[in-house]
């Protein structure tokens, strides 16, 4: 054989192994702490950072985390996620699965966690977002989180401790900000111990502040910080014991203080989305930024599907913006030219004019155009304007004030986003942590007796759960150690093996004999 063919099969031997090795193309896969960890310190040794990464990514795309429930993991939430997964493959999205590896359930109420900058499990979930904001060179001002049960907990968590990284969240049976570090048990194990991470006092509902207290303890959490707040879903059964039902009142009392709303509903509808479910809202000068979803007859089993969550994101049309931020030009990131938050000006009379931490030191986007500035170092998103002052009234709602007050929770329930998985029966005081995996299908994924002090394995359908449609088993296609890297195209290396085969075949031209 001519060296020249032998040259064109090693380049085609060498094509076909980098497109059967390549773990991305797209997909789901591991990230190495080494990668997404980087020189942050104070993070837990026990989190892993999984996420599902298009095969076509968007220039700048945004970003959604997704937190399981006690003794879940990122197989489980990638499964149940299946239906968002088919959004991000059309409009480029990445989401992020976060992990407590062997852990009982989320720590949402250690100090470390409920301190800005102080490291635990949300400081983790910060840093996994930084990550994937600087790899892709998505957009900071349009990153999400959700997660249900413990999931639910920890979403409340990152969005009272970290406001200026997070434009929204969806709760699934969560409970307030900081309700989980009272008596809180900061102890690690694996859920068979049923020990670690738990908070008794939160979950049987009795932890009762005034909304003025709520929102002081969560303003506590991120001293000096006057920026806007992030717009919050919370989703509940009327009949929950696991994580109980008193704790929407809670819910209700916090959230509307931090957000500077009456603890009286704009609205209420009844049978909205589906039938037994009564809806609550509460809107600013502009959006309604908090809800609530009361299911009746309905415990620790609500589920969720992808398309509720990205339609709530608005990431579920091509080129779509962040909802909140188009209906209230200058006052959230990236919300147009107008004026930044009251005492925003930093650096040499340059006004932040939007960014995400208006009134606060750090970095802003140029006349509020993009991005979100942000005092521990995530994504600054463009640089601070030269000319502009600072201006009054944006910059997101006052954070002070709202009504102190009982705060009624609402009634009324019913399946939404695909039927509500049973979850196993109840289990003395704190009933059966038996959620339902958070797919359209609603079946459940892990469960157990939480008042002995125990998660086993509970509910119909295991950890895999099903998916509305999609795989009821984890996918693997990605690598294990390694994030699919955005903007590959496969027609790319298609194209490059169809040339070496063509050199292959090419007829060769012989020499003429001497």
């Amino acid at each position: 054989m001519h060296t020249p063919r032998i040259h064109a099969l090693a380049i085609a031997s060498i094509f076909v192994g980098l497109l059967a090795a390549d773990p991305a193309w797209a997909g789901y896969a591991k990230v190495a702490q080494s990668d997404w960890q980087q020189s942050a310190t104070g993070l837990p040794t026990y989190v892993n950072m999984y996420a599902y990464v298009p095969s076509t990514v968007a220039s700048k795309p945004s970003v959604v985390v997704y937190c399981h429930h006690c003794s879940g993991d990122a197989a489980s939430s990638h499964s149940s996620m299946a239906s968002l997964e088919k959004i991000a493959d059309t409009n480029g999205f990445i989401i992020i699965y976060p992990e407590a590896t062997g852990e009982n359930c989320w720590d949402a109420g250690s100090v470390r966690s409920l301190k800005h900058g102080g490291g635990g499990d949300t400081g983790a979930v910060v840093q996994m977002v930084k990550y994937a904001l600087s790899k892709y060179s998505g957009d900071a001002g349009r990153v999400y989180v959700a997660g249900d049960s413990s999931g639910g907990i920890m979403t409340e968590a990152l969005l009272g401790v970290y406001p200026d990284v997070f434009m929204a969240g969806v709760s699934i049976m969560g409970v307030p900000c900081g309700c989980w570090g009272d008596g809180y048990n900061d102890v690690t194990g694996k859920p068979s111990s049923g020990t670690g991470q738990w908070s008794g006092t939160c979950a049987g509902g009795t932890v009762v502040k005034t909304a003025a207290q709520w929102g002081d303890l969560v303003r506590s959490y991120f001293p000096g910080y006057t920026g806007h707040r992030p717009r919050l879903q919370h989703w509940h059964g009327a009949s929950d014991t696991t994580l109980n039902y008193k704790n929407v009142a809670e819910d209700i009392k916090e959230w509307t203080n931090l957000l500077a709303l009456s603890e009286t509903p704009s609205g209420t509808e009844q049978n909205t989305p589906k039938s037994g479910t009564t809806h609550q809202f509460w809107k600013n000068s502009c959006y309604t930024v908090y809800e609530t979803f009361v299911l009746a007859n309905t415990g620790h089993a609500v589920s969720l599907d992808g398309p509720t969550l990205a339609a709530y994101f608005g990431i579920d049309k091509v080129g779509s913006g962040d909802p909140e931020t188009a209906a209230c030009p200058g006052a959230v990131p990236g919300g147009g030219t107008g004026a930044g938050g009251a005492g925003g000006a930093i650096g040499s009379g340059g006004a932040t004019g939007g960014g995400r931490d208006a009134g606060t030191p750090g970095s802003g986007d140029a006349s509020g155009t993009g991005g979100r500035s942000s005092t521990d170092g995530a994504q600054a998103g463009g640089a601070t304007g030269s000319g502009g002052a600072a201006g009054s009234g944006g910059g997101g709602a006052p954070t002070t004030g709202g009504k102190t007050g009982a705060g009624g929770g609402a009634g009324g329930g019913g399946a939404v986003g695909g039927s509500t998985a049973a979850g196993g029966t109840p289990g003395g005081s704190g009933g059966v942590e038996a959620t339902s995996s958070v797919g359209s299908g609603g079946s459940t994924g892990k469960g157990g007796d939480v008042s002995g002090g125990t998660h086993g394995s509970g509910g119909a359908s295991g950890e895999a759960g099903t998916s509305g449609g999609g795989s009821t088993a984890p996918r693997t296609n990605g690598g294990s150690s390694g994030c699919a890297i955005g903007g590959h195209s496969r027609s790319a290396g298609a194209a490059l093996l169809l040339l070496a085969i063509m050199l292959v075949l090419r007829p060769q031209r012989r020499r003429p004999r001497n």
